[in-house]
């Protein structure tokens, strides 16, 4: 009976699949764009989304203003474990006299780059094609990124678009769009941050 009834069940489908029903509202399938794109600078409408969403932001004119940033936040946080993976990135550490710690598990902070950042919803892109792999920036309680201004695209779509023409076929099994620290309300609806991810989480935005 089991049997039957399957067989009736994927005869419907290969029926439905063989004729094809058209689409009611053909022209509803528009390429139009939903959020309409405004005069507004990117790199200031990434600024104000993404501190809306309690990220910390700041901008760097050049590299040596990162590196004297980054060097001033590490210290006043008073960090010691900072991982990165990634070999660029330990090289600012080195050139700012800090050691790298390689224990993701007992880290303070993780510092990464990104795919890009999307202005209009203050996230940040990442995916697995990054050396940092997918749970560097989501295991360490503090994620620090830094991205450069190339990098900052109006909305989703666009970010999609950009990591296709970078990867083609060899697309990222997983790409996260993070918005700000972990939050969530689960519980009586109160709002608590770092749960199920960092909990403060840095963007240092560089000229270039």
């Amino acid at each position: 009976m089991a049997t039957s009834a399957k067989e009736n069940i994927l005869k419907r489908i290969r029926e439905a699949l063989a004729n094809p029903v058209p689409l009611p509202f053909p022209n509803s399938e528009g390429n139009s764009d939903i959020f309409v794109k405004n005069n507004e600078d990117l790199l200031i409408l990434f600024a104000e989304q993404f501190t809306k969403l309690q990220g910390k932001f700041s901008f760097c004119i050049n590299l040596q203003d990162l590196h004297l940033q980054l060097k001033v936040l590490i210290l006043e946080k008073n960090w010691h474990k900072v991982f990165c993976k990634e070999v660029k990135m330990n090289n600012i550490l080195t050139n700012i006299g800090i050691a790298n710690y390689t224990d993701l598990p007992s880290c303070e902070v993780s510092i990464t780059t990104c795919e890009s950042l999307v202005a209009r919803t203050g996230s940040i892109v990442l995916s697995t094609a990054q050396a940092s792999g997918r749970t560097t920036s989501v295991y360490a309680p503090i994620h620090v990124c830094i991205a450069y201004t190339s990098q900052v695209v109006y909305d989703i779509k666009d970010a999609l678009i950009s990591l296709k023409e970078n990867y083609g076929e060899d697309f990222p099994s997983f790409t996260t769009f993070a918005s700000g620290p972990s939050r969530t309300a689960d519980i009586e609806k109160t709002l608590v941050t770092g749960v199920h991810g960092p909990k403060e989480v840095y963007c240092f935005l560089v000229e270039g």
